[in-house]
């Protein structure tokens, strides 16, 4: 299945860089990722077009065939446009759709509003990495345990350690209040990952910041040619990424629920 997605492409190669596997079903990709089978978007089907009305329940029981044990369901769509409406056989079977904003940028401008001093640095020690784990899962809800947090980290830190990208954080007296990747994702394209900022610290600046300092270091260190982010386009945050260089590019289309 030959993708089009720009968003679902660099998804996928930064997976498989943790150990995911991609399984081409012609019709479909089944993506697994085995060390993490609570991981929502690590665990799902992405579908070459969107469903016809009457036909979530043919692939609701094909990810169920995939998935035996799964507490959830989650289907993406490939594809560069669309909207929910193209989701509505999902919906009608209680599921959440969403339709985010795949943005890039060629270059990136410094924030009109920076933070004045938060100190901007990757993720090193111990502490770094253990403080990102808590970080992860302020504010969200039930399913993003710690458990599937460390995990996360795990990943992280690894393809940072094996020369894929950098995680970089916001610190103010030595604590880390937002963080953000950005990894290698294919030729001359770099993805960013994660953006967080923990939610007593929003409307600060720290997320513009970090945007700046990770896409100045793709561009400068990585090679990287083109930056691409995900953002949802209903979000105050998406407004930032726009203002230091990003543009609206492609609509990443996608389907879930937890079982009933």
């Amino acid at each position: 299945m030959h993708l089009r997605s720009l968003g679902y492409r660099t998804d996928l190669a930064l997976l498989q860089l943790d150990g995911s596997v991609v399984e081409d079903r012609g019709t479909h990709l089944v993506v697994r990722t085995p060390a993490n089978p609570t991981f929502h978007w690590g665990n799902y089907l992405l579908l070459a077009h969107p469903p016809e009305p009457g036909q979530a329940d043919h692939w609701v029981k094909t990810f169920e065939r995939e998935f035996p044990d799964a507490l959830h369901r989650a289907f993406g769509v490939d594809g560069a446009e669309g909207s929910v409406g193209d989701l509505a056989a999902f919906a009608e079977l209680g599921y959440e759709t969403d339709a985010s904003s795949v943005m890039t940028a060629r270059a990136v401008s410094p924030p009109a509003r920076p933070h004045p001093t938060a100190e901007v640095r990757p993720l090193v020690s111990d502490d770094d990495w253990a403080q990102q784990v808590e970080l992860a899962v302020e504010g969200e809800d039930e399913h993003y345990s710690v458990e599937f947090a460390t995990r996360r980290g795990e990943a992280h830190r690894r393809n940072v350690g094996n020369g894929h990208g950098q995680w970089f954080g916001a610190f103010l007296d030595q604590r880390l209040v937002a963080s953000m990747g950005i990894f290698t994702s294919a030729d001359g394209l770099a993805r960013y990952q994660e953006v967080k900022t923990h939610p007593g610290f929003r409307g600060q600046g720290l997320a513009g910041t970090l945007v700046h300092a990770a896409g100045r270091h793709a561009l400068d260190e990585m090679g990287a040619e083109t930056l691409v982010m995900v953002a949802d386009p209903d979000y105050l945050a998406i407004r930032v990424y726009r203002s230091v260089g990003f543009d609206d590019t492609e609509t990443q289309l996608g389907a879930s629920r937890v079982r009933a």
